[in-house]
């Protein structure tokens, strides 16, 4: 558990958090969210001790392990992904060695009953304890596990870790927090970093997770898989919602719906109480009934209404100039990085008016054809822009190539022309640029805002072909609607490249799959695209039936065979599923025991039989220790579960 009391910040005059308290309890699954700048990212770090407050206290038990992973680092290492991840085995590495200093001590002593011989032996039984539930006799294999997870392949564990972009980098150190398997995990803005079946696989992580997780994440659907609490930040105070996102959001809507309607009648009630106290405390005969109303005001308890950020971009794209019916065409295209082969003959058209997404795992082609498509890049084959196609691209980087030096406003006026140049403050203000935010310098400016300065420039002339790259990172859950809503209303053509599930849900018509230096084509949005990928891993039992057939053998009793082996799988993953739901009642149980006892030691005026023998201290004890126990038989039963379900 973790206390975070009266916790406050500030900068440039203003609070980002004002007396804030709240706790992280154990097996807590956190959503913080908040527009960007509300103090979020500032939040995590203050946690993790990398910032410090200005006043108010962060407080834990000792030996409570966090692990923290920011939005960006830097990881300048020589060594490769497999050795780099091994780090996370620190501990693991120094309770081996104090096992072996305690196993030598116990060896050359002989006063067996001395308490100090029981001593040495008490500290080698947790030094061992501790070693096998952080995974000691199965470091390598959870390390390769969760590298898989994250999207790496067999082949990159050798490589070196500077060989990998930023992104793959990040993915290391997410892996590395993981694998330390820390009390409580800090994680801002994971899926920046993942693609969709990364992302996915880190829900399912994080879901059977024992320690408490508080994450920041502008993820919709990532956010309603994981958290089960939702923590708003906004004008320096947070409120506090035991439920997922978007449960969140709507009992956020009910509860200022609520305070808005209590308001106005008290404030109805108010002016009929002050027109009668105007009207009558002056005469005899109604002055004690005016002076009792005025009392009443006096002592009256004001309804408030919870305080929101408003403010909020708006902006449409222009009109999308004329063009022909072909958007792109090409033929027999390739691309390779020297000896790496990329994409592979690939024949594609893009017709006028599609939406068209790129999905697949990082690494597989997506924002290299993006960067073919603008111009950017050479390659093999044919390739064919169509009649009178205008291109606006947004690059996934496309923040960090803004010049840090130029203002706000400079950045939009060095590049705006014609009529656009007297327009360029309007257009600032239309993504929440103004007063002497225009004269910040770039470097300055928040993720948010970076992002938002880059939209920006995507408007200063009109395109009929937009190609993003990523263009929801770091954007926060307004922005993003507000993005979507005017994609929606936009004329022209468009290839978005992203892994935001909610995002492009009812965006685009077209799902392009990246698989094996090639495209699939799937039509229609997103989740009919997941969905059909978890159909697909069914077809497996019709190729069997087909290999079957033509081996002449028995297809049904080969069907058969397999339907008895599901069904068999099933059965088990039933059973192991049963067990799960019975050591998470013993835990719950056992955590209701501890928490009972914690309130009768805290309280100085107990001096009942069993606090004075100390039989309810040995309680304790062995109610904790029963819980460990449960914990641990909690997730070896998950692994089970999970070593289970892969064979279906």
């Amino acid at each position: 558990m973790i206390a975070v009391n009266n916790l406050s910040i500030h900068f440039s005059g203003d609070y980002l958090f004002d007396a804030i308290t709240f706790l992280i309890n154990d097996r807590d699954r956190i959503g913080l969210v908040g527009k960007n700048g509300a103090g979020k990212s500032t939040l995590l770090k203050i946690i993790s001790g990398h910032l410090e407050p200005e006043s108010g206290t962060i407080s834990s038990p000792s030996g409570n392990t966090i692990g923290y992973l920011p939005q960006e680092m830097i990881i300048r290492t020589p060594r490769t992904v497999m050795n780099e991840a091994l780090l996370a085995f620190s501990e693991l590495l120094n309770l081996e060695k104090r096992i072996i200093t305690l196993t030598t001590q116990l060896s050359e002593r002989e006063d067996y009953d001395s308490p100090e011989y029981y001593k040495l032996i008490e500290h080698l039984n947790e030094a061992n304890e501790r070693h096998r539930l952080l995974g000691g006799n199965t470091k390598e294999a959870d390390t390769e596990k969760i590298l898989l997870g994250l999207g790496f392949e067999h082949s990159d564990f050798n490589r070196k870790v500077s060989e990998f972009s930023g992104g793959w980098q990040m993915r290391i150190e997410l892996a590395k927090i993981l694998l330390r398997r820390p009390d409580v995990i800090l994680l801002d803005e994971p899926t920046n970093h993942l693609d969709i079946e990364s992302i996915q696989w880190l829900e399912d992580f994080l879901k059977g997770y024992p320690g408490s997780v508080m994450l920041v994440s502008h993820d919709r659907a990532f956010l309603d898989n994981v958290t089960n609490r939702t923590i708003e930040i906004t004008l320096g105070k947070i409120f506090d919602f035991k439920c997922s996102y978007s449960e969140y959001v709507e009992q956020r809507a009910t509860i200022r719906e609520n305070q808005m309607n209590a308001f106005a009648n008290q404030q109805k009630e108010i002016a009929e109480m002050e027109r009668f106290i105007e009207r009558f405390r002056y005469k005899a005969t109604k002055a004690k009934q005016a002076q009792s109303r005025i009392k009443l005001l006096d002592k009256m308890e004001r309804v408030e209404i919870d305080g929101m950020d408003a403010s909020s971009i708006h902006f449409r794209f222009p009109p999308a100039p004329h063009s022909g019916k072909v958007t792109v065409e090409a033929e027999g295209l390739g691309k390779s990085y020297g000896d790496k082969l990329v994409l592979n003959d690939l024949n594609f058209m893009i017709e006028k008016g599609e939406f068209i997404a790129f999905v697949g795992r990082n690494g597989e082609g997506k924002s290299t054809l993006a960067r073919i498509i603008i111009g950017d890049l050479d390659y093999t084959g044919v390739y064919k822009l169509g009649h009178n196609v205008k291109i606006g691209y947004y690059a996934q980087n496309q923040a960090m190539m803004l010049n840090p030096e130029r203002t706000v406003f400079e950045t939009i006026d060095d590049v705006a022309v014609g009529d656009m140049r007297p327009r360029v403050r309007s257009l600032l203000g239309q993504f929440l640029f103004g007063g002497e935010t225009i004269d910040k310098k770039v470097k300055v400016l928040s993720g948010g805002e970076k992002s938002r300065l880059a939209l920006a420039k995507l408007l200063l002339e009109p395109v009929n072909l937009l190609v993003l790259d990523e263009p929801t990172n770091h954007l926060d859950m307004q922005s993003k609607d507000i993005l979507k809503s005017a994609l929606l209303q936009y004329d022209g053509t468009m290839v978005v490249v992203s892994h935001d599930r909610d995002f492009l849900q009812g965006l685009t018509d077209k799902v392009w799959e990246f698989k094996n230096h090639t495209i699939k084509v799937h039509v229609g949005d997103v989740y009919e695209f997941l969905e059909s990928r978890k159909l697909e891993s069914l077809k497996q039992l019709e190729i069997k039936t087909a290999a079957a057939k033509l081996a002449g053998e028995d297809i049904i009793s080969v069907g058969k065979q397999d339907y008895e082996r599901r069904k068999l799988i099933e059965k088990e993953a039933r059973k192991v599923r049963s067990q799960i739901e019975k050591q998470e009642a013993l835990i719950e149980e056992l955590e209701a025991k501890i928490a009972a006892i914690d309130v009768m030691l805290a309280d100085p005026h107990n001096h009942s039989e069993k606090v004075a023998s100390g039989e309810l201290f040995h309680e304790y004890e062995a109610f904790k220790q029963q819980l460990e126990e449960a914990m641990h038989n909690w997730e070896t039963l998950h692994t089970q579960l999970e070593e289970v379900q892969d064979q279906i």
